[in-house]
């Protein structure tokens, strides 16, 4: 049996797949989801599934939006996933997957479809559900969040505040055997988390693009070309042709 790897050789390990600096203001939601992967991989009963990789995804491209360089995103989720063992493109493909077969069902299949243990579902969400009902099955929080964003893909979830679509995911989570209270805890911090990552992300543009104009301006100044305009406390010679003042007469 080979030795298990620390989280200490899952850093290293991303380190080395992902040799670049990181933005401060992501750098946390990259340890987070560094130390959740490395986590997962000792659990015996955790299982790599739709719903998982849909809550991956989904977090992962909410709290990098912004990030810079944008073609530096992808590399990141593939170093993050492989420190740990994972596929950041098998991730992918079962989202995707998942996320286009709900998109052809509705809110209330969606209910049935839990009621009846997953009969009826689209493969990647009735893997998921089944997936749920076993013995040894380990919950992330990850997963509260493939639920809720599997959710707004469903036909007339678009049509739902984000609160109502919220119960509905508390109600499906517990009919699946989710705990309620953890569900709900889980949901509300990651939007919460989202909105307060979105006005930093804001702010960070709003800044960088003040300081850009500002430096424009500057290089601006230093290529214009100097004023000739004369000095107000120098005066012109008369020219020879402009009239004299006139000689007061004598007295």
């Amino acid at each position: 049996m080979g030795v298990a790897l620390t989280v200490a050789d899952s850093k290293r390990a991303f380190h080395l797949a992902f040799p670049y600096v990181i933005a401060p203001l992501y750098r946390r939601v990259v340890d987070e989801l560094l130390v959740e992967l490395h986590l997962l991989s000792h659990q015996a009963g955790f299982e790599l599934d739709a719903l998982f990789s849909c809550g991956l995804i989904q977090v992962f491209d909410g709290f990098t939006k912004g990030y810079r360089p944008e073609q530096h995103r992808e590399g990141l989720l593939a170093a993050l996933c492989a420190a740990s063992g994972f596929d950041a493109q098998q991730m992918r493909q079962q989202r995707d997957g998942a996320m286009a077969a709900m998109g052809h069902h509705s809110v209330d299949e969606v209910k049935q479809w839990v009621v009846q243990q997953g009969e009826g579902a689209p493969q990647p969400v009735a893997a998921a559900l089944a997936g749920i009902r076993r013995p040894d099955f380990h919950y992330s929080r990850l997963m509260a969040v493939g639920l809720f964003s599997l959710l707004e893909q469903a036909q007339g979830a678009d049509g739902m505040d984000p609160a109502t679509l919220r119960t509905y995911a508390h109600d499906l989570g517990t009919a699946m055997g989710l705990l309620r209270d953890r569900l709900d805890k889980d949901i509300n911090l990651y939007a919460t988390n989202l909105e307060k990552l979105a006005q930093a992300v804001e702010l960070m543009e709003e800044t960088v693009a003040a300081d850009r104009r500002k430096r424009e301006k500057i290089q601006a100044e230093k290529l214009a070309p100097p004023s000739e305009t004369t000095p107000v406390n120098e005066k012109t010679p008369p020219s020879e042709n402009a009239p004299t003042e006139a000689i007061p007469p004598a007295g």
